[in-house]
């Protein structure tokens, strides 16, 4: 087992180190795509440490700015109202720009705008496993001086989902489209088959129930591999007392994650109760030809829609060593580094406007996040989609994600592909674990140990 260095600060608190719960999947279907690689940086500094902090006490925002968003959660329409109402209020026009269709197609923009250094927006959708690489590279510009001019309050913003974006005690980012992966369930299909309405309270007493969910195709769909493998399954790894790494050490190798990473396989093909979703589970789910599966909350409000059934959802199962715990995921919104004072002072007016109470409130009502601001008033949309109550309550067992997942450039892809081979090739657990844990290792040497030198 490797043990990886410390990054840039010797504490490894939190807030000074990281508060990493941030995202996953919140898209509807996420596609994996190589992203921009760590080195050589593109940006205006070596890191986003080393970049000079503006005075903003003079500066006057911009009149054009533009937004880049992958509209998460099918929130085009929503984003659009919101962008209306910002523009009456400030007279700032601001050019909606559809930037890709998932967090990683506007990963690739984003890069190929910085090495161009042209084109870029005033504010951009970051996810969890994009936003330090941006911060190493320099690429986006710490949000202190800005939150400070426009008197944003911080301490509204849901303590563990601001945190995920500090990193040598600065804000690099604020919440936007929040979520955790979510327990589906058809009610219909759990009422036929005799069981509780409820989530199960563990994976084991899912494998007691699973049998008995024979009316779909399958009792449980795994999310696409692409997009969720390496997010959702923290859940398994945590409840079975393992990790993708702890802190700074990676743990894919360890054989508490072979055994975890066995039991997954065997739920495919052994037990044969599981199935692995070949696009967006969500939808397999909504159409019914799965009983169950785990899906962002983000996916809530179109399955909402889509279902001709009871939808259900609850807590991620517990394992037998620890649980119930959960990964929280989605995006934050930043501001490029490499623009004027005036269209970033702009692009932070954008972004406390997108994160006001109300306006949480009508982008969760649109498409199932959370609201992410502690004084937003939920009562209208828990009674409209009592569901969210449940992806609120359950960020009290939420976990801040591991390093080895969200610092670690492409490191995702790579863990979707081993665990690609292990469920729909049937391969050899053990070997692709020992090569995973190698490959995380050589980006983390390559790309990653130089810049924090």
């Amino acid at each position: 087992m490797t043990g990886l260095p410390r990054p840039l600060t010797a504490s490894t608190t939190r807030r000074s180190l990281i508060g990493l719960g941030a995202a996953g999947a919140g898209a509807l279907a996420l596609a994996a795509c190589g992203g921009p690689s760590v080195g050589g940086g593109s940006g205006g500094s070596d890191g986003g440490s080393a970049a000079e902090e503006t005075d903003f006490s003079s500066v006057e925002p911009a009149t054009e700015i533009a937004f880049w968003t992958s509209h998460p959660g099918g929130s085009k329409d929503v984003e659009a109202e919101l962008i209306t109402k910002f523009t009456e209020e400030t007279g700032i026009t601001v050019k909606h720009v559809t930037a890709g269709s998932n967090y990683e197609e506007i990963a690739q923009r984003f890069q190929t705008a910085q090495a161009a250094k042209d084109d870029l927006p005033a504010v951009v959708v970051l996810s969890d496993v994009w936003w330090f690489r941006y911060f190493l590279e320099g690429n986006i510009a710490a949000l202190d001086p800005m939150i400070e001019k426009l008197g944003i309050d911080i301490a509204d913003y849901r303590d563990s989902l601001v945190a995920d974006y500090q990193y040598e005690d600065k804000q690099w980012a604020l919440p936007y489209g929040r979520s955790t992966p979510l327990f589906y369930y058809n009610k219909d299909h759990f009422a036929a088959a005799g069981l509780p309405d409820r989530a199960p309270k563990t994976w084991q007493e899912f494998e007691e129930w699973a049998p008995k969910l024979t009316q779909g195709d399958v009792a449980y769909m795994y999310p696409d591999l692409a997009g969720y493998a390496g997010w959702t399954l923290q859940n398994v790894l945590w409840g079975k007392g393992t990790a993708w790494s702890d802190d700074w050490t990676l743990k894919v190798s360890d054989p508490k994650t072979i055994e975890a990473m066995t039991w997954v396989q065997d739920t495919v093909h052994s037990a044969g109760w599981a199935q692995v979703a070949s696009s967006d589970s969500a939808d397999t789910f909504a159409a019914g030809v799965c009983s169950t599966t785990i899906a962002s909350t983000g996916s809530l409000v179109g399955v909402l829609e889509a279902a001709s059934f009871d939808v259900g959802v609850g807590f991620l199962p517990a394992g037998p060593v620890d649980g119930p715990v959960c990964p929280t995921g989605g995006a934050g919104l930043g501001v490029p580094s490499a623009i004027t004072p005036e269209q970033q002072l702009a692009g932070a007016m954008l972004i406390e406007f997108m994160g006001r109470p109300e306006s949480t409130v009508a982008f969760s009502g649109a498409t199932g996040y959370m609201p992410i601001r502690k004084s937003a008033d939920v009562s209208a949309l828990l009674e409209k989609t009592p569901q969210i109550q449940t992806a609120i309550d359950q960020l009290e067992v939420t976990r801040t994600q591991d390093y080895a997942r969200v610092f670690l450039p492409g490191a995702d892809q790579e863990m979707a592909t081993a665990v690609g081979s292990i469920l729909t090739e049937e391969g050899d657990v053990e070997k692709a674990m020992t090569d995973l844990q190698t490959k995380l290792q050589d980006i983390y040497t390559k790309q990653v140990e130089p810049k924090l030198s």
